[in-house]
């Protein structure tokens, strides 16, 4: 590739925001090739340098290296994300192995690592600021994790696991997005219908039409499939969407996309790492870089609140079952569970999703997200202008009181063909300081909601509220930190148990009626959410919450056990696991030919194996630090600048715990959570 040719590839454009509109899948392979080329140079300069070891000579440059590979890489993750091709697919695969190659290549470097034990041992390391102390502790961690003390056979090994892993984990969220996609039900006898929400029908038409086919076509898409089990009369129709859900990148569908032999193989390969590194499994190498001790410690905190809520779960269930008798269900199935639920809600507390979610147009739930920010942090949410990679994403630019940028951000609500499931946030650009120059943070904020149909706004259920304003408190994580030092700035550097406290703590927002109410406007009238059915909603608020709480204790376990003390060489398989964690924890039993774990990407494809357990741990911790607001004013500024200055604008800098300590004053407990939950 010449030079000219790099110098109009829009991948190795830095001094601004990326170029979504020039980016096309062959420029993957070039920028990458060129970027993968200079960071190998630049660490041989560095390793071999003779000079003494200093942050700036050393630690700093290496900082530089890697946030352009990142910044490059990241553009590609997302568009493999949001925008997946086939062409696009290829390349990012076909790099994705040669950064795997080059990282592990860094992370069992003998030079670096002595350099940074240089570093560490030097009496200037007293003099750094705390952010570059916690980089140099992680650096010396990690580089022990990635190989570096390992023998050179062994090291070889490590590498290659650790290059087929990213393999697998890729084709393993692949196989998922693939059976997704193809899946599609076209009904045309309307009367089959009942009961499925007038908007959700309208898009189903659209969609057939789209693909020439008369009547309403369904897919796995959430916001296609959800609403069918939860409102759909034909219990005929949910069996049918609920088995092509379930089954999904198993045995059941096409062998190509059979995610089974994958996951023999990562957990052979993720045990056969760990043990190379001197750990018992990979659940204890996982937990060496969290918040918690041990597996052990997981494990017990798990079954400590999976005796708190059994109690409730098994309550919520008999419920359920018995009002499923009503309906003419006397075998309630895991498809009648949402839709038994749904009608027990509208029962029991006179409401329905359906009619909660005409009050919360697109527009209005973002002007009252970006209130609740500007309010309690003294900012301001603008909209601006990026380039994109589809029209329906937006771009907005976040200011301090003063008018200064201090953050941007990408958004992307919409569910479509070719867009992975689910919400996430990513960063595109990370903070740092460089020369005195100091890079603003951008974040990829994405979700998987209803399009807009005809004329009409798009409209958000309650649950995709609390989607959205848990997205952007990872989002704020990453762009309101005050971290100068690029490895834990931001979300960078904190423990992934952790990582959850700032999303969820946003979501307790959604059910305080001073906040609620600016973010609602019927979509007919115009009208605010009347109070009484805000009343209704906090009375339904711990609907079932015994049954979810059990559900998520379910994974949890599942996936710590499965790292942990699961044996991927014996007879059982990960099928056999999760229904030996069902016999303990779990109240509602989902069929025989389940496959949830074919599709579990959070910890197959994820970042989430050995993991998932931090989703109820950082709970913990986000409802104990709401709590504080309880008590001041949820709506305090002098408690949210005191959150930003000890949780968010710290990042990875030091500990959690001691984040949220300096925060809340004292250690973390769980009262908060269960009272939260109404299970105290």
């Amino acid at each position: 590739m010449s030079a000219s040719s790099l110098s109009h590839n829009p991948l190795l454009h830095f001094s601004g925001l990326p170029k979504f509109e020039a980016v096309q899948a062959e420029h993957i392979s070039p920028a990458m090739d060129h970027l993968l080329s200079e960071a190998r140079a630049a660490i041989d300069s560095l390793a071999n340098a003779s000079e003494k070891v200093t942050w700036d000579n050393f630690a700093a440059k290496l900082e530089d290296m890697e946030e352009k590979l990142a910044r490059a890489w990241s553009q590609v993750g997302h568009m493999n994300g949001v925008v997946n091709s086939p062409a696009l697919r290829e390349a990012y695969n076909t790099n994705l192995s040669k950064l795997t190659d080059f990282y592990a290549d860094l992370g069992q470097d003998e030079r670096l690592y002595a350099k940074f034990r240089s570093l560490r041992a030097d009496p200037a390391y007293a003099k750094l600021t705390p952010a570059q102390q916690k980089i140099i502790e992680n650096e010396l961690r990690d580089f022990r994790l990635g190989g570096a003390e390992l023998a050179p056979a062994e090291k070889s090994r490590f590498k290659a696991i650790q290059e087929e892993l990213s393999k697998l984990a890729s084709k393993f969220e692949e196989n998922v997005l693939d059976n997704t996609n193809d899946y599609t039900l076209v009904v045309e006898d309307l009367s089959r219908l009942s009961g499925i929400p007038e908007d959700v029908l309208a898009a189903a038409k659209a969609a057939a039409q789209e693909s020439g086919k008369n009547g309403y076509q369904f897919s796995l898409h959430f916001p296609s499939y959800l609403p069918v089990l939860q409102y759909a009369d034909n219990r005929e129709l949910r069996e049918t969407l609920y088995r092509a859900y379930a089954t999904r990148a198993s045995e059941f569908g096409k062998a190509e996309w059979d995610n089974t032999p994958i996951i023999a193989q990562i957990l052979k390969l993720k045990l056969e790492a760990a043990q190379l590194l001197g750990f018992a499994n990979y659940a204890e190498l996982s937990v060496a870089t969290k918040m918690a001790e041990s597996p052990q410690q997981v494990e017990a905190f798990l079954q400590d609140l999976a005796d708190k809520a059994k109690p409730y779960a098994l309550r919520d269930k008999q419920e359920l079952e018995a009002y499923a008798k009503k309906l003419g269900i006397n075998d309630m199935q895991a498809w009648d569970v949402s839709y038994a639920s749904e009608k027990l809600r509208e029962e029991k507390y006179a409401f329905s999703d359906l009619e909660v979610k005409q009050y919360f147009p697109e527009d209005i739930v973002l002007s009252g997200l970006f209130k609740v920010v500007e309010t309690i942090f003294a900012v301001n949410v603008v909209k601006s202008h990026a380039s994109v990679w589809h029209d329906s994403a937006s771009f907005y630019d976040i200011k301090d009181a003063h008018g200064h940028l201090i953050g941007q951000f990408y958004l992307d609500l919409y569910a479509r063909n070719n867009k992975r499931g689910g919400a996430w946030m990513d960063e595109a650009i990370t903070r740092r300081k460089v020369l005195d120059q100091v890079t603003t943070p951008v974040a990829f904020l994405t979700c998987n909601f209803s399009a807009p149909v005809g004329d009409k706004p798009a409209l958000f259920t309650h649950d995709e509220v609390l989607t959205m304003f848990h997205e952007f408190g990872h989002g704020i994580h990453h762009m309101l930190t005050k971290v100068d030092d690029y490895s834990v700035s931001g979300i960078k550097g904190v423990e992934w148990d952790a990582v959850e406290l700032p999303s969820q703590f946003m979501e307790n927002f959604c059910w305080e009626w001073d906040v609620l109410r600016h973010m609602t406007a019927h979509v007919e009238s115009g009208e605010q959410l009347p109070r009484a059915l805000f009343d209704k909603m906090v009375a339904a608020k711990n609907f079932q919450a015994g049954m979810q709480t059990v559900r998520q204790i379910e994974f949890s376990l599942f996936d710590i056990r499965l790292h942990g003390s699961f044996d991927p060489h014996g007879k059982e398989t990960a099928l056999d696991l999760i229904e030996q964690v069902r016999d303990e924890v779990a109240v509602v039993r989902p069929p025989k030919w389940n496959r949830f774990p074919n599709n579990f990407t959070h910890i197959f494809s994820g970042g989430y194996a050995a993991g998932y357990y931090s989703y109820k741990w950082a709970e913990v911790l986000s409802a104990d630090a709401y709590s504080l607001f309880e008590e001041n004013g949820v709506l305090c500024p002098e408690t949210g600048q005191r959150y930003w200055q000890e949780i968010l604008a710290q990042g990875g800098s030091r500990p959690a715990l001691e984040s949220f300590t300096a925060f809340r004053g004292r250690a973390p407990n769980i009262d908060a959570l269960l009272r939260h939950n109404g299970m105290n």
